[in-house]
Formats: C-alpha cells, sequence, structure tokens
C-alpha cells in the first residue's frame, strides 16, 4: 500500500520566500520505489547492466511522474495503488531519458541529481545500454503486472505515445528540423510540449486510465486529466528554463545555464523572463480550471500544480 504521506500533498511557503512541500511529494513513496526496485532485482540481466540501470532508476529525483499518475487516480476516485505499474513505467521510461539525454552527442552532462551522470560512472557504452533496457523494461512491467490484458495494452499504448513523443522533441531541441513557417515561440512551445511535457500528460492519463479501464467510459474526465497534465507538463519545462537561468548547479544538482550555452530555443530567451513567468501563470490557472469537477479528489493534484509554478529546482 502507498502510505497517505507518500500520494496526499501539503504545500508550505517557507519564511524565507523559497518554497518547500512536504518531502514525501517528491521523493517515491514506499511503493512505487519497492515495486521498482523489486521488479529490477528479479528479471534477468547481466549483473554490470542491473547495478547502471539500477544506479539510473533508483539514484532519487522528484519522482514527479508516478506521483502525478497516483494523485491522477485519485482524482477519479479510485486508489494509488491501482496506478502503481503504469507509474513505474512511466519513471522507467523518465530514466532512461536522462541517461541517454546526458550521453556526450546529446547535452554531454556529467552531473545528475548532484553525483555523476550514467555515462561518467559506467562508461559511455553501459549507458547506451542501460538506457535501453530501461525503456524495454518499462513495456514488460506493464504487461506483467496488470491482469486485465486489455487495460495493459491501453497503458503500454500510452506510455509507448509519450515516449514517442518525448524523443520527437528532443530531435527538435537537438538537431532542429523545424517547418520554415514556425516562428522562435511556436518552436519552443513544440520543443517543450513534446520532449518534456508528452511524458508528463501521459503519466496523468496513465493514472487515470488505471481506474476508467480500458471500456471507454468517462471520456470528460480522461479529457479533463489530459488538459491539466498538458498544461503542467509545458509549465514544468518553462520553469526549468528560468532555473537555468536564474539559479546554480549547486542548488539544483545539475548544470546550468547549458541552455544559453548551447544556443538552445527557451522561454527566457524568446519572451524574457517576465513573460515566461505570465505564462507559468497562465498555464496554471488553465491546469486549476481543469480540476474543478473532481472536486476533494482533485486536491493532490491542484497542490501539486501550485507548487511547480514556482519550485526552485
Amino acid at each position: 500500500m502507498i502510505s497517505k504521506k507518500a500520494v496526499e500533498v501539503a504545500t508550505h511557503p517557507a519564511p524565507s520566500g523559497d518554497p518547500t512541500i512536504d518531502p514525501a511529494l517528491l521523493t517515491p513513496g514506499p511503493a512505487v520505489e519497492s515495486f521498482m526496485e523489486e521488479y529490477l532485482r528479479g528479471v534477468e540481466l547481466p549483473e554490470s547492466l542491473r547495478e547502471a540501470c539500477a544506479y539510473a532508476l533508483l539514484g532519487g529525483g522528484k519522482r514527479l511522474r508516478p506521483i502525478l499518475a497516483c494523485h491522477s487516480a485519485r482524482a477519479l476516485g479510485g486508489s494509488a495503488e491501482a496506478a502503481l505499474p503504469g507509474a513505474a513505467a512511466i519513471e522507467m521510461i523518465h530514466a532512461f531519458s536522462l541517461v541517454h539525454d546526458d550521453l556526450p552527442a546529446l547535452d554531454d552532462d556529467d552531473l545528475r541529481r548532484g553525483r555523476p551522470t550514467a555515462h561518467k560512472q559506467f562508461g559511455e557504452a553501459m549507458a547506451i545500454l542501460a538506457g535501453d533496457a530501461l525503456m524495454s523494461l518499462s513495456f514488460q512491467i506493464i504487461v506483467d503486472s496488470y491482469e486485465d490484458a486489455a487495460l495493459a495494452g491501453l497503458i503500454t499504448r500510452e506510455v509507448a505515445l509519450g515516449t514517442t513523443r518525448m524523443i520527437g522533441g528532443q530531435v527538435w531541441d537537438t538537431l532542429g528540423g523545424f517547418s520554415d513557417t514556425l516562428g522562435d515561440l511556436e518552436r519552443v512551445e513544440l520543443i517543450h510540449k513534446n520532449k518534456t511535457g508528452a511524458l508528463i500528460c501521459a503519466a496523468c492519463r496513465t493514472g487515470a486510465l488505471s481506474v476508467i479501464g480500458a471500456g471507454g467510459e468517462r471520456q470528460s474526465d480522461l479529457d479533463s486529466i489530459s488538459c491539466y497534465g498538458e498544461c503542467v507538463g509545458l509549465m514544468f519545462q518553462i520553469v526549468d528554463d528560468l532555473l537555468d537561468v536564474e539559479q546554480s548547479a549547486e542548488h539544483t544538482g545539475k548544470r546550468t545555464s547549458k541552455d544559453s550555452e548551447a544556443g538552445k530555443l527557451t522561454y527566457p530567451g524568446v519572451l524574457g523572463v517576465e513573460r515566461s513567468r505570465q505564462a507559468i501563470e497562465e498555464l496554471r490557472h488553465k491546469a486549476l480550471e481543469s480540476l474543478e469537477g473532481f472536486g476533494a479528489n482533485g486536491k493532490g493534484l491542484a497542490e501539486i500544480c501550485d507548487f511547480l509554478a514556482v519550485r526552485t529546482r
């Protein structure tokens, strides 16, 4: 069982003005962590590969995506436990994406979550293979965990679609290939909605579908959760853009100023800091509006949204 503490949110503005949140929200709940760890321990892998996968998957982080999946299930009146396999799958995809993003051929980072990136720790070849394994394991864990084959197929499709969009966003961000008709703002929005937003939205939809099932009912509820996920996903990356220019590497646990140094499109670069903050507030408002039909069940998602709009790391 996922503890109440692990899936409920409490936000409290700190006296210093630096926002804080109940640590249980942004760290894995006991069941999420143990579920992933136990599954990874039980699959047949070379021990060196298992070690590299565990380093990438179980090495801390906000666990935002699986917790959003759990809260989305609760918003629809279900349990967080129902979302657990899909939540774990989404986190495996996220971990794979970070391992590959950090590689020299892409973002070339040597720091992630305050410690060496996977390729610095294990070498490039093992990092690539660990990322590959985490991707395949994400689909494996879904099929192995859901008894309803139709639901397993539906959840697999959501995770796959989110993954494909994420990779497409990485291509636009790293290699370009935009239509000549798109301006800079349209381009950066396309990047952010796919590279970061797609997997966050998929996490929300996965949690909702774990309650709705494969029967196609409650489409309006799923649409509302999708709207929330899309808004929060884009908002999350705009905040990241601001942190990249306003915070230190020591504070965020990863290298900062890298996007501007690489000449990448960002919201502050295109709109400036103040208009970027305005975009964040507009997305926050729209996300909260999408939750109105869920009443008290949507409280967790609402408080997550409020915190993510003002986070500093």
